[in-house]
């Protein structure tokens, strides 16, 4: 068997492993030899953001959300959604499903991309099997980094119906005409949408009492609100004891899996034409070889790990989200590379807010700590809240806004704990409250932050105004004796 070196090995090769590989070598030189990496990837290159997640469900959304605003708005003419080209457009975003560019990227970055199943085999050492048959041994003078990524969640009872998981819905060739989407999170809330769009009747079974049940209630209330107002169908503490399919087959990605599917539900039976399953993920750490060096799954989501060994992104255990993994990857580069020049990289001692954003109608930003979240932390919390509409940007962008937005504050810090956005485009809005998180700026600073108008980062102005005037204002110097 081949025995090739680098000083880094990447299994996995999405977002993650490929900043991982990428931080970890870039311009870095030991004894006037250029730092190497390769990665190893089974699928495409890319992974599932690229492919069957962010990419193409943001592709299907933001055309009905272009088309949402022009029917609320006077002076133009009304868009409407076209399947065939909508879908059209998705192919385009996945490169119709080709890596070759991203393949192109990697070996222009000096990253070898080594094709097939990679498995740990010894300390340092992944072994990659191959689709002609041919292994390879890869030994990592360094580091070896799992970022195997996640695979969605599927109960013993929904097996046997071969249910779609999201790959399915965001590579939808066949609509079904009646769909059942299990959950209530972000996925599902978005595919929903796309799916209606495209021709689908959706109904939604949430087991929870509220939809995204992470962020706070008010975002969820909104949500729920937006879907039933374009037509889903949604039952929220709705439990399913049953599931049976008439004749389930592995069509492939996105095509409906055989005859019709008959639901035993809390509120009552349903037969429709498939299942779209959005109940989590689970990192993917069988297989990989770990037993091997003595680890077990739990040793990697639980952090712990030898020196020479990370993992990255879903796998880690962490929130399942592309910029939380390529922040870790970045670090985990970063560590790798200093280490390797015999330097200790430079982190803040400050935890990294997650900010993460849900493309529903009204969309949701949000980033830190809900306000029960604050409270359980023992925080003595603060919270403005007002309509997002009453930053005039806002209210331009369409005639009726849905929403509000809130500020999560410590008193005594005058910190921001948490922000949350509900309403148009608010995407854009959560950044800068997560520079307020990470950078430890207190609120009557932060009201120094001169907002354009009329732009909807004047909504950042009515949250601090409706906060108490002893925050808004410096706090008394210390009493000298």
């Amino acid at each position: 068997m081949e025995t090739i070196e680098y000083d880094v090995v990447v299994i996995g090769g999405g977002p993650a492993g490929e900043n991982a590989a990428q931080y970890a070598v870039e311009g870095v030189e030991v004894n006037g030899r250029a730092m190497t990496a390769a990665i190893v990837e089974h699928e495409l290159l890319g992974g599932e953001c690229s492919y069957w997640a962010c990419m193409p469900s943001k592709a299907l959304l933001r055309p009905i959300a272009v088309a949402d605003v022009t029917a609320d708005l006077p002076g133009v003419s009304t868009a409407h959604v076209t399947p065939k080209a909508l879908l059209e457009r998705r192919d385009s975003w996945v490169s119709h499903y080709d890596d070759s560019g991203q393949v192109s990227w990697a070996e222009g970055a000096g990253l070898a991309v080594h094709r097939g199943t990679g498995w740990l085999v010894g300390e340092r050492t992944v072994q990659v099997s191959t689709s002609s048959g041919d292994d390879v041994l890869l030994r990592a003078r360094r580091a070896v980094v799992i970022a195997t990524g996640s695979a969605a969640h599927v109960p013993e009872q929904y097996a046997a119906a071969l249910p779609w998981d999201s790959r399915d819905a965001t590579g939808v060739i066949e609509v079904p005409d009646r769909l059942v989407v299990v959950g209530g999170g972000v996925v599902a809330c978005e595919a929903a949408i796309w799916m209606q769009a495209l021709g689908s009747e959706v109904t939604l079974l949430v087991r929870g009492p509220r939809l995204l049940e992470r962020m706070e209630p008010f975002a969820g209330e909104a949500v729920l609100a937006g879907l039933r107002e374009r037509g889903v169908t949604v039952h929220l503490g709705t439990s399913v004891s049953d599931v049976r399919r008439d004749s389930p087959e592995a069509t492939g990605t996105g095509r409906v899996h055989g005859g019709a599917v008959t639901l035993t539900t809390s509120a009552g039976e349903l037969v429709v034409d498939e299942v779209l399953l959005s109940i989590g993920r689970s990192p993917l750490l069988d297989g990989i070889g770990l037993e091997s060096v003595g680890l077990a799954p739990d040793d990697v989501t639980g952090g712990r790990l030898p020196d020479w060994l990370h993992a990255v992104g879903d796998a880690s255990g962490g929130a399942p989200l592309t910029h939380w993994g390529k922040h870790q990857a970045r670090l985990v580069g970063a560590r790798i590379a200093a280490a390797a020049v015999g330097e200790v990289a430079w982190e803040p001692d400050r935890e990294a807010p997650v900010p993460q954003v849900v493309f529903s109608d009204p969309e949701v930003a949000s980033v830190g700590l809900t306000e029960a979240e604050a409270r359980e932390a023992g925080h003595d919390v603060v919270t403005s809240r007002v309509p997002t509409s009453s930053a005039a940007g806002t209210g331009l962008l369409r005639d009726h806004i849905a929403g509000e937005s809130q500020l999560v504050v410590d008193r005594e810090s005058r910190l921001v704990l948490g922000a949350t956005f509900v309403g148009p485009e608010v995407a854009e809005l959560v950044h800068a409250a997560t520079v307020a998180i990470t950078g430890g700026v207190p609120v009557h600073v932060l009201r120094h932050a001169v907002a354009s108008y009329p732009t909807s980062s004047e909504l950042y102005l009515r949250l601090l105004e409706e906060l108490p005037r002893e925050l808004r204002t410096p706090p008394p110097p210390p009493v000298v004796e």
